[in-house]
């Protein structure tokens, strides 16, 4: 049990013994209490609102409620001090001995500090990625990509069992372009000089699609009407595309688990069964929408429509599930497909482009109708990235014709340069990815700054093996405050993996690890002006080994926030 969590058990404790003395009432809701630092790190390490949250339901005042709390606090021996402030918040000073204790946690649980049971094995379906199978990833993938496979990761760790899913969208009508595109490179493998004409796609990836296509067709589908090949082509193309897509994120260290066909959706007849399940209890009705606004009666043909009423569930108007032809409309598709996933899954995740901000209420809707409100359904949208070169903007590739593929990045760049920047912003804010700052080594790129801490670290312990010590154990009771500080905020990273998890908010361990590794270096540098602060003291050896088991449990909280990035911690750095 970590430190955060213990206190909260004492704290619960605390409670405990108040209503058995009739100072609290029993059964009062608890799930608002906190225990956490304070805002002020002089007003001790560990504050809570126990008294402030259980007061106004205790009927009591909570000043006075704070001052019986912290009695039965103050009887701890990990505590030093209590404190009670302004209107009834707790503050605790904890002994150093405490935190010593934590560091000790830290080192003895190495890879899994930080694991939590917060999930209850509940499982979640993390759907992410899910481009449009028309072309090998780029860079507008890229950050979704990275956010939805962080957060799957981070969700295992605090006791999920994740699903990560890939929705493939082969029913539309960029199927249908793909398929002519391939059929273009089919006859340009056989020969025929082609032009490529506007709307179809011009990449070049499409070449070895077309030529597998030609040896295994041979000419049989030239001078044919469309009819004949448009639907193996379609299919054959899809999964040229979807074999490209999976070797671009193995890149990434991207792997899904499931990877759902909209068209086998469709096939299978799952948005009737979706409409069916709606009209029995009458959330789908036949309905004729408003005319859009600006257009007149002459503009403007009413048409009956199967309609959702999202309106129920917060949304602004009720929408169409199918068009006038009869075909599904994407809202329609969309409902089916998460109605599918509900059934094999408590909550649901869908990390989508910011271009998509317009339909989240309408799924909202739709997945609260599906299932009586029971699944937790998270949107999480990304914006886009705008690719830099030394601030100017990047040039497209002509490759893929139109955009910068993912893989030519992180052939650049390399992988974890990629992943941990992707992390160093919150997904819905706009982000610049520059070449030349992603690589540079300064305070100012946080995947120089972390990498820089372990790779630290690891030249201590290198050079330490160096000078003959060895450090088998240590007296950490040798640890002053200065160091004890980093302690503090090594301890933290529990509570910041389970917050992160609670909120679907991956990028703030990179904050974290940046805040922990800032500090590890403030601590370092004391050393250049004093000797005596150096990590590394060949003269004083139980001191070194001191100092030595606080840079490893550093270390270790920076590797284990690293892993749950997808990215390896380095050993040194050139």
């Amino acid at each position: 049990m970590t430190l955060y969590a213990r206190f909260a058990a004492h704290l619960d404790a605390a409670l405990d013994v108040l209503v058995a003395a009739g100072d609290l009432p029993a059964g009062l809701e608890r799930r608002a209490v906190t225990v956490e630092p304070p805002r002020d790190v002089t007003h001790g390490d560990l504050a809570t609102n126990a008294a402030m949250v259980l007061a106004k339901p205790a009927g009591t005042n909570p000043r006075a409620l704070a001052e019986k709390i912290a009695a039965e606090l103050e009887k701890l021996d990990e505590v030093s001090a209590v404190s009670v402030a302004g209107p009834g918040f707790i503050n605790l000073t904890l002994t150093d001995d405490t935190w010593r204790g934590e560091l000790d946690e830290i080192l003895l649980a190495e890879g899994e500090y930080g694991r939590s049971a917060l999930g209850a094995g509940a499982t979640v379906n993390v759907e992410y990625v899910s481009a449009n199978p028309t072309g090998p990833m780029h860079m507008g993938h890229c950050r979704g990509a990275v956010v939805g496979d962080a957060l799957a990761t981070l969700l295992e760790f605090v006791g999920h069992k994740v699903v990560r899913e890939y929705y493939v969208n082969d029913a539309g009508g960029q199927v249908d372009v793909l398929a002519r595109s391939a059929h273009l490179r089919y006859r340009e493998a056989l020969g025929e000089t082609i032009e490529i004409p506007e709307g179809l796609y011009p990449g070049e990836y499409l070449k070895p699609v077309g030529a597998k296509l030609a040896a295994e067709h041979g000419d049989r589908f030239v001078g044919k009407p469309e009819e004949k090949w448009l639907a193996p082509f379609r299919k054959e193309a899809v999964a040229a595309m979807l074999v490209m897509i999976k070797a671009d994120l193995a890149l990434l260290g991207i792997h899904h688990d499931l990877f759902s066909s909209e068209a086998e959706l469709q096939a299978a007849g799952k948005p009737e069964a979706a409409e069916a399940w709606l009209r029995a209890r009458d959330l789908v009705y036949d309905g004729v929408l408003e005319a859009p606004k600006g257009e007149t009666s002459e503009d403007w043909e009413p048409v009956e429509l199967p309609l959702f009423r999202s309106t129920q569930f917060g949304d602004d108007q009720d929408r169409p599930i199918k068009k006038s032809n009869g075909q599904w409309t994407y809202f329609g598709a969309d409902l089916a497909y998460h109605f599918q996933k509900a059934q094999s899954a408590d909550q649901l995740i869908d990390i989508w482009g910011a271009d998509h901000a317009g339909t989240v209420k309408r799924i909202v809707a739709a997945v609260q109708a599906l299932t009586g409100g029971k699944t937790r359904f998270d949107v999480k949208l990304v914006q886009m990235v705008r690719l830099l070169r030394a601030g100017e903007p990047v040039k497209m590739s002509k490759r893929s014709g139109n955009f910068v593929t993912l893989a030519d990045v992180v052939n650049e760049v390399g992988k974890d340069v990629v992943r941990f920047t992707m992390l160093t912003r919150k997904a819905d804010a706009q982000m610049d990815f520059d070449f030349a700052k992603v690589v540079e080594a300064s305070k100012d790129n946080p995947v120089f700054y972390v990498n820089y801490a372990h790779a630290r670290i690891a030249s201590l312990h290198r050079k330490a093996a160096e000078a003959g010590i060895s450090c088998p154990s240590a007296d950490l009771s040798l640890l002053d405050t200065e160091e004890l500080a980093l302690v503090k905020l090594a301890a933290q990273f529990p509570r910041v993996v389970e917050g992160a998890a609670l909120a679907r908010e991956p990028h703030r361990i990179a904050f974290y690890l940046y805040d922990l590794s800032a500090a590890l270096h403030a601590l370092w540098n004391v050393g250049n002006d004093r000797p005596e602060r150096r990590f590394l003291l060949a003269d004083q050896p139980q001191l070194t080994c001191a100092r030595l088991f606080l840079a490893r449990g550093v270390g270790q909280i920076i590797r284990n926030g690293l892993g749950l990035m997808g990215v390896e911690a380095v050993q040194e750095m050139h």
